[in-house]
């Protein structure tokens, strides 16, 4: 007859428990990930829900209780501003010609049933500054915030010349209809940005650029 001890037989059954267990949680972490791909929640639980802002010292904290960021005078912009608003420099700011032919486009919108908004638009060297600052900070590297954030001698936004639209069913719009209007989604991975390209009417919106990066405008 074999000897087992009583430990050994305590050890017997408990392994295959643990086995069981350790089955069960892969499984829940499985399905965990699954959920988040159908539902659009990405690993830092953002949903696709809201077009980006530019950032303020409101939506980012951490840059310290004694730098007030960037203000309406910089460009910044309370959440829902209207295209028509005549009060904020970040709207009023923009070269005559996008701002006349974004209104126009945001007459139609609204008229289909979207409401569109500037989440940005004119935008002052300082506080481009420190949104590619703060994007460096963010990315880990100049060269990766350099595909979402350019420098203040080369942004489109301190010229006036571009304007970030929401909510995302009215960037989704203009991106479809607003080839009409001379606005142009002019990058792959911003989707909100739309800069005038007056002739698009007749020669259609020029090929999107995969990121600010490959802009040839953009490169110093």
């Amino acid at each position: 007859m074999r000897y087992e001890s009583r430990g050994l037989k305590l050890r017997k059954a408990i392994v295959p428990g643990l086995i069981i267990t350790g089955a069960a949680v892969a499984i829940a972490l499985i399905a965990g990930v699954a959920v988040a791909q159908i539902t659009g929640v990405n690993a830092l639980g953002a949903a696709r829900g809201e077009v980006p802002a530019a950032r303020t010292q409101e939506s980012n904290p951490e840059s310290g209780a004694d730098d007030a960021g960037p203000t309406e005078a910089d460009g910044a912009l309370p959440e829902g501003t209207s295209v028509w608003s005549e009060d904020q420099p970040g709207v009023t700011g923009l070269a005559p010609g996008l701002l006349e032919a974004l209104r126009a486009a945001a007459t139609e919108a609204e008229a289909v049933g979207f409401e569109m908004t500037v989440t940005s638009g004119w935008r002052s060297a300082a506080y481009q500054e420190r949104l590619l600052t703060d994007a460096v900070t963010d990315y880990g590297s100049a060269a990766e915030a350099a595909r979402w954030v350019a420098t203040p001698e080369t942004s489109a936004h301190v010229a006036g010349e571009a304007v970030d639209v929401g909510p995302w069913g009215a960037a989704d719009w203009l991106a479809a209809h607003g080839q009409q209007y001379g606005l142009c989604q002019i990058y792959d991975n911003e989707p909100w940005h739309f800069e005038l390209r007056p002739d698009a009417p007749t020669v259609g919106c020029p090929t999107l650029y995969w990121d600010p990066t490959y802009d040839p405008r953009l490169q110093s």
